[in-house]
């Protein structure tokens, strides 16, 4: 029910807004386009340019497209249509097969856009003031660009491999049902690998520009959805009742949009911000620790406050401390002139490992403090295969930092930015790396480019972007990445 109901609403947002026109400021700068010489930028250029919004985008276009670019080169592809007319793309530089597969898996799909407020077209591929700009331009049509360039080029240099290197463009991972959990079960032969790469940790830039940190995930929130039902007397609008649904709801959503959880730290997290303490500057570096570090609920709540007051990542700092909540989808009324007998929202939940989605429902109940508004999950699961499943999520581990793959990571961004410190970090969103790490195959996590926290912020926004520099930067990283854990020693 969650995934339908999710979807209808995604599919009504994408009918519309691919209707909007484009403001005449966005129009204006389709012809203001920069030109570079990035190859990696040319690419996420055309990339950007297939309207792959999920759903119903052009997916399958644009597997073909990247198709093409591989067969020119000679390299092992394939297209692989779901059953809902879209598609993965797989493509496959061979090895001497003396190792395991290394795989880097990056998804093709994006999220709608509200057209009329950006300042470009969002599928026009535009390069502006050193950023190309437009949708999935950073998640994560930016990251399948340094992904397939950096595959790319070590089959143009024609590198000795000891190993397969296998490069997947996904699709429905923003929303759907064929996305990786339907490849694994379908093709898992073709996706089986020692260990996968996929989109997760921030490289974090100073005021100054300097790359001051690289996070490679090792690990995700984990996902749960919650529904509020309200009920009323549904009745003429003209003659309000006192007990209507829509206003319960509405006080109950104007609650929990004003109520923060606590900070719910485990080992990992502990870990990570003590280390972003050892590179801030004070006052910062102490509220850090002292959240890392305090036992008093107290102390490390004020602690909290203070990191994401003084932060450079606020809102990812406040999101990786804690459970977050956040109400997404609001449903009520069948006619305007009918007060309806009951209203509904979602509300999206992402816990900290070791966190259960039972305790913060029953938090929220205690907030919303109204026996008329019950929270249920969003699910068609009943609550013992609920309570079975979120308990297979809570226990499973984080991924090793001791493989290969971990450690060319961590070689290669120290190499192409010798003044950051490397951490394995907690992703505070989801990806769909559990096809791979449900199946025993460690995950890790990069989104391979330096961005400021204004870049952060434009996921799934308006005007989103990434600079030609970073993905300059990124596809280096990438490339040496794959020579040190791929190529022949």
């Amino acid at each position: 029910m969650k995934r339908k109901f999710i979807g209808t609403a995604l599919l009504t947002l994408s009918l519309l807004t691919s209707l909007t026109p484009l403001s005449s400021a966005a129009a204006d700068s389709i012809v203001q386009s920069e030109t570079v010489s990035s190859e990696t930028a040319k690419l996420l250029q055309e990339l950007l340019r297939f309207d792959s919004t999920n759903p119903g985008g052009q997916t399958l276009a644009l597997a073909e497209f990247l198709k093409s670019k591989f067969d020119q080169l000679g390299v092992e592809t394939e297209v692989i249509k779901t059953p809902s007319g879209q598609a993965h793309f797989i493509a496959r530089l061979k090895g001497n097969g003396s190792k395991k597969p290394v795989l880097l898996a990056a998804h093709s799909d994006v999220v709608p856009v509200e057209r009329k407020n950006w300042t470009v077209d969002p599928f026009g591929g535009v390069i502006k003031d050193g950023y190309v700009m437009g949708r999935g331009a950073m998640d994560f049509k930016g990251g399948l660009s340094v992904f397939a360039q950096a595959v790319m080029m070590v089959k143009e240099n024609n590198v000795p491999l000891n190993r397969d290197v296998i490069f997947l463009a996904e699709d429905d991972e923003e929303a759907g049902e064929y996305g990786t959990d339907w490849l694994a079960k379908n093709h898992w032969e073709k996706i089986n690998a020692e260990f996968a790469l996929n989109e997760g940790g921030w490289i974090f830039q100073d005021a100054d520009g300097k790359t001051t940190q690289v996070n490679i995930t090792t690990r995700d929130k984990i996902y749960v959805s919650f529904k509020l039902t309200a009920y009323g007397k549904p009745t003429h609008s003209s003659r309000p009742m006192p007990d209507s649904a829509i206003k319960s709801l509405s006080l109950a959503l104007a609650k929990i949009t004003n109520w923060d959880t606590d900070p719910t730290l485990n080992d990992q997290t502990r870990e990570y911000f003590l280390a972003l303490s050892r590179t801030a500057k004070e006052p910062l570096a102490s509220h850090l620790k002292n959240l890392a570090e305090s036992k008093d609920p107290a102390k490390a709540r004020e602690a909290g406050k203070k990191v994401v007051e003084l932060g450079s990542y606020p809102l990812l700092w406040h999101a990786l401390m804690r459970n977050t909540v956040a109400p997404t989808i609001v449903q009520a009324g069948v006619k305007e002139n009918v007060i309806p007998g009951s209203a509904e929202a979602i509300v999206n939940v992402r816990l900290v490992p070791g966190s259960t989605p039972f305790e913060v429902m029953e938090q929220l109940q205690r907030v919303i403090a109204d026996p008329g508004v019950k929270v249920s999950l969003a699910s068609e699961m009943t609550e013992e295969e609920a309570r079975k499943y979120y308990e297979q999520r809570t226990a499973a581990l984080a991924s090793s930092t001791d493989t290969a793959l971990y450690k060319a990571l961590e070689e290669s961004s120290k190499s192409v930015w010798p003044e950051a410190e490397v951490v394995p970090a907690l992703f505070e969103a989801g990806t769909d790396g559990a096809a791979w790490r449900d199946r025993g195959v460690p995950v890790y996590g990069i989104y391979p480019y330096p961005l400021d926290n204004d870049t952060l912020e434009r996921m799934h926004g308006n005007d989103e972007r990434i600079s030609v520099k970073s993905l300059e930067e990124g596809t280096k990283m990438i490339y040496n990445t794959l020579i040190k854990v791929a190529g022949s020693d």
